[in-house]
C-alpha cells in the first residue's frame, strides 16, 4: 500500500478536442495544478469533491515517493454529462534500489540508531518527529518550521515493511539515506541560497527527484 493522491490539470487550449493527447514531463514542470487531492495519504482509497467550470482536464494519479509502480482505478461521479478517457501513453521509469537492509548497516550508524531508537530498538513517529527536528534545528541554511506529527506518520508509513508501526534499523537506515538525498537536491536547487524553494526552483527539484504519473483524461460538459 503506497501513500497515494492525484492532481488535476486543465488541457492546453491547443489540444483540447483531441482524443491522442500526449503531454510529456515539461507540461507538468511548468503548469500548475487546477486542483488536486487534500494529501497524499496511506489508505486504498483517495477522494475529493470539486467544482470545475466546463472544460478538458487531466486527472494524475501518483504515489508520493518517486519510482514506484502502481495500479490505479480512477472513478469520476459528475452532476453534469462527462465523457472519461484513459491516455494510454507508456510509462517507465529507472528504478534504483534505496532499500538498506539490517546487514549493510555499518557499526557507527547501528550505534546511532541503538541510541535514539531506546531498549526497544524501534522508532515511532514521536521519535522520529523528535529526531528530524532536532536536525533541521542545527541547519541555518534552510528555512522549516520543523516536521508535524502528521508528516513524521507519513514517512513511517512508507517505510514500514513490518506494518507494526514503527521503523526497525534497515527502514530507517532507508529512510535517512532518502532525506539526505532529498536535502541534496534541495540544496542544489536553492539556486539563491534564501532556504527556501521558489516555483521555478520546486519544479527543477522535482525533475531531478524523479516519478511516475498516470494520466486519466477528462472532458466536462
Amino acid at each position: 500500500m503506497h501513500t497515494i493522491g492525484f492532481a488535476i490539470y486543465e488541457v492546453p487550449q491547443q489540444f483540447q478536442g483531441q482524443r491522442d493527447v500526449h503531454l510529456d514531463k515539461n507540461f507538468f514542470l511548468t503548469h500548475a495544478q487546477t486542483a488536486k487531492s487534500e494529501t497524499f495519504i496511506n489508505l486504498r482509497e483517495v477522494s475529493s469533491r470539486f467544482k470545475l467550470p466546463p472544460g478538458e482536464y487531466l486527472i494524475v494519479p501518483s504515489t508520493f515517493d518517486p519510482h514506484l509502480n502502481g495500479d490505479f482505478c480512477i472513478r469520476v461521479f459528475s452532476e453534469k454529462q462527462t465523457e472519461t478517457l484513459p491516455c494510454d501513453d507508456p510509462v517507465s521509469a529507472e528504478l534504483s534500489d534505496e532499500v538498506v537492509s539490517d546487514e549493510d548497516v555499518d557499526s557507527g550508524f547501528r550505534n546511532l540508531f541503538s541510541k535514539l531508537a531506546g531498549a526497544d530498538m524501534e522508532i515511532s513517529a514521536y521519535e522520529l518527529r523528535t529526531i528530524m527536528n532536532k536536525i533541521v534545528a542545527k541547519r541555518t541554511d534552510i528555512k522549516t518550521d520543523g516536521f508535524s506529527l502528521d508528516t513524521c506518520r507519513i514517512m513511517v508509513n512508507l517505510m514500514d515493511d513490518s506494518g507494526n508501526g514503527k521503523l526497525g534499523l534497515g527502514e530507517f537506515a532507508t529512510l535517512w539515506k532518502k532525506v539526505q538525498r532529498y536535502l541534496s537536491i534541495y540544496k542544489q536547487n536553492d539556486m539563491d541560497n534564501s532556504g527556501m524553494m521558489s516555483t521555478p526552483e520546486m519544479r527543477v527539484a522535482f525533475k531531478d527527484a524523479g516519478g511516475c504519473v498516470y494520466v486519466v483524461f477528462i472532458h466536462l460538459e
